[in-house]
């Protein structure tokens, strides 16, 4: 009996033993280094397969430039990465970020970031303060999962914004998202133009209507058009889509809607959570954020929408969403 217990003991110090090297070995091992995949607006960069953190890299330049605003229309973009929304950003909660942030060396004035997902002051923004043909650099923890927007924050912040300053980052929660077929990257927002809608030629920014929240344009992803013709969104009859949505502002709340769709799943302000299910239009805050599932059961073209509903048909927020497939007619029997 005592050999018994003798033999049973050692086992219990070689077991604890065991445990106690592998947490060691465990806290003691490097960090996985990786760099962030970028992706703009629609594209979003594919889920994280890996179940443990890593130190991610990021890196991000800010550039002015002109570009296309509607048919016609230019306007002088204030950018991340020379797009309007900026790239799509995606980590993992408990990744140490290591953010470098560079400002092109033609900018007239100096830029840094806000990113919503940063616990710290300002959100990387005193951090990342940053002139023309400089860079900078600052590093953080993602501890809080959820869909969050990024924006610059030099003063005047109101400006930087108004001329396409803003993106979305992803912290994946630890266990990942559910599965879905397909994800895009939409985000909303508005510009004021010292011309009229439709007006042709390079529109300076008018501070009078910013001022006044009466913008010119009401927009998807950077300019009228951005979703429609060969630009549309894709999917396939029975496929799960999934919408990460933001809104960049920098004044108007956004009333999100799918026509002919009705989302399955809504995390609200761009939570984890699934808080709310068969929603016909969600609210997104300025600086906010929303995540909508659905899966598409009939072919068609679907028309996504602010539903405040001049802006979608006046000012430009309306993209497609093109589905393809064998016809359903239980489900939907008209043309």
């Amino acid at each position: 009996m005592k050999q018994k217990l003798f033999i049973l003991g050692r086992l219990g110090i070689l077991f604890t033993f065991g445990i106690s090297l592998t947490i060691l070995t465990n806290c003691s091992g490097k960090m996985a280094e990786e760099k962030a995949v970028l992706t703009t607006a629609p594209n979003v960069p594919p889920p994280i397969k890996r179940r443990v953190p890593a130190k991610v890299t990021i890196e991000l330049e800010t550039k002015e430039l002109v570009g296309k605003l509607s048919d016609g229309v230019e306007y002088t973009f204030w950018t991340f990465g020379g797009t309007v929304p900026g790239p799509f950003m995606r980590v993992r909660e408990g990744d140490l970020v290591d953010f470098v942030l560079k400002n092109a060396s033609d900018s007239k004035v100096p830029h840094n970031i806000d990113l919503h997902a940063v616990t710290g002051p300002g959100g990387g923004a005193a951090a990342t303060l940053t002139l023309p043909g400089q860079n900078s650099r600052f590093s953080f923890k993602a501890i809080n999962p959820g869909l969050y927007i990024y924006h610059c924050a030099t003063a005047p912040v109101g400006l930087h914004i108004a001329n396409g300053m803003y993106g979305l980052i992803l912290v994946e929660p630890a266990a990942g998202l559910p599965h879905v077929d397909k994800e895009y990257y939409v985000l909303q927002s508005e510009f004021y133009t010292k011309g009229k809608y439709g007006d042709k030629g390079l529109q300076p920014f008018s501070l009078d209507k910013a001022l006044t929240e009466t913008p010119d344009y009401v927009v998807f992803n950077g300019s009228v058009g951005s979703l429609v013709g060969d630009k549309a969104i894709t999917a396939k009859v029975g496929e799960k889509v999934r919408l990460f949505l933001g809104n960049g502002g920098p004044n108007l709340v956004s009333s999100f809607h799918v026509i002919g769709e009705i989302f399955d799943h809504v995390y609200t302000e761009g939570g984890t959570e699934k808080n709310q299910k068969n929603v016909q239009t969600t609210l997104i805050p300025a600086g906010g954020s929303a995540i909508v599932d659905f899966k598409v059961d009939v072919p068609g073209n679907y028309v996504l929408v602010d539903h405040s509903i001049f802006r979608a048909f006046n000012k430009g927020s309306l993209g497609i969403l093109k589905v393809e497939g064998p016809e359903n007619k239980t489900i939907f029997s008209g043309k």
